[in-house]
């Protein structure tokens, strides 16, 4: 029997979700309307409970054990410097990026005004009062992040969502567990493993009930707004896409020619073609890795030492193209409601978007729980990720590859410091 792979499911979904939901919408106020419209919100709502509930074990045990995967010091030497500092450098670029072009293009805005009702959004008393909280936030905010980054009381913030003092958390115990007796040391290391391992399956369970909850949430909104929403996306759509093809044709060259001594920086994307059309298909940066360290090697002429440290190095914590994503996703949600972020919480979300594309990127859907995270720490309603499922597809499909490229520069930029003869000359 014929098992089709999640994205197919996924795509098979919200096209029938366009199905329903317009016929939906032109039935209008039908009882059997009313009816599809609330078994929808009810699936929708059911999907964004579950994930929101593996949230916090999945992120705590995910950075804890990155962390502490990367050993005290052995790995840690002049390479993992190198590319920790590039990978650091790259993300923060490409969340920057994302956040001038979103405020530029301004997505969740039509004719100058909020797109809420045309894209369905709520308006019950308890989203605008969540609303109002975040919009009263000002610039001395900037320095309550530092401060919600040290939570006096751990298991209170997490259950409020406060994931900035769960990610220092979870970094800093992930940093210090391989640096006690090597005894405790393997017990903390075996149990966090075991955690993180679980919330894994446990993620893969969810994920397998995804296409339901994207028909429910696609449906829903489809039904409240009808096929109109393609136009409303539309400027979201390209709003990523023109921010992706900056940071991949002018951040990217740009590190490599000043950073790497690359004459022409753009023979990086040709070498790496066979690697980012895999990418862009699979939408997988770890099942693109062995294509990605071939094309890095032969193609680009990176030697193995640099490369088979740089690359699953990558693969695991740089997601510039997740992290772009991120931020220009919960910006364009903050237009939708008509939200003036301040300097404040938009460093927020700078800041959970650079720290989220490290603790959550070796899992399925990567960017739907990391937008998850983000909404849920700047106060947005998470009603909003149904609005995204619909171009989703594509664009992590573009994002991967984007992230396959920044890996690669990362390699071929530490190869050259290293004095390494490329195949750029």
């Amino acid at each position: 029997m014929l098992k089709l792979k999640l994205h197919w499911q996924i795509l098979i979904a919200i096209a029938a979700a366009f199905l329903v939901g317009g016929v939906v919408n032109f039935a209008g106020d039908a009882t059997w309307a009313k009816a599809i419209v609330n078994a929808g919100e009810f699936i929708g709502t059911f999907f964004l409970n579950a994930l929101k509930m593996i949230i916090v074990p999945l992120v705590l045990s995910s950075i804890i054990c990155g962390v502490a995967g990367m050993g005290k010091g052995a790995d840690l030497g002049r390479l993992g410097a190198k590319a920790l500092s590039f990978y650091a450098l790259s993300s923060t670029i490409a969340i920057l990026v994302g956040l001038l072009v979103v405020n530029v293009m301004t997505p969740g805005e039509i004719n100058g005004e909020p797109a809420r009702d045309q894209l369905n959004l709520s308006s019950t008393e308890q989203v605008d009062q969540q609303l109002a909280k975040v919009e009263g936030r000002g610039l001395g905010d900037v320095a309550a992040v530092f401060l919600r980054m040290v939570p006096p009381n751990l298991v209170e913030a997490a259950a409020e969502g406060q994931m900035l003092g769960l990610i220092t958390f979870g970094l800093l115990f992930g940093f210090f567990m391989v640096r006690v007796a090597p005894a405790a040391s393997e017990t903390l290391m075996n149990f966090w493993t075991g955690v993180s391992e679980v919330m894994m399956k446990i993620t893969m369970l969810v994920m397998k009930f995804a296409p339901l909850g994207v028909f429910g949430l696609v449906t829903v909104t489809i039904a409240g707004t009808g096929l109109e929403i393609l136009a409303n996306l539309a400027v979201f759509f390209f709003t990523v896409t023109f921010a992706l093809a900056i940071h991949v044709l002018v951040v990217m060259p740009l590190l490599l020619r000043y950073l790497g001594g690359v004459k022409n920086p753009y023979r990086q994307i040709a070498f790496m073609a066979p690697a980012l059309l895999t990418a862009f298909s699979t939408a997988s940066s770890s099942g693109t890795l062995p294509l990605t360290m071939d094309c890095v090697e032969k193609n680009a002429g990176v030697s193995k030492r640099t490369s088979s440290f740089v690359l699953p190095l990558g693969a695991t914590i740089n997601m510039d193209g997740t992290a772009l994503y991120e931020c220009v996703a919960a910006m364009f949600i903050a237009q939708a409601y008509g939200l003036d972020l301040t300097i404040g919480v938009q460093f927020t979300i700078v800041l959970i978007a650079l720290l989220t594309s490290i603790g959550v990127a070796g899992i399925p859907s990567a960017s739907l729980m990391a937008i998850t995270v983000i909404l849920t720490a700047v106060g947005l309603p998470l009603e909003g990720i149904g609005l995204l499922l619909v171009t989703d597809r594509i664009l992590d499909m573009m994002r991967t590859a984007v992230n396959v490229f920044s890996d690669s520069c990362c390699a071929t930029i530490i190869a050259r410091t290293e004095g390494e003869k490329t195949n750029f000359e």
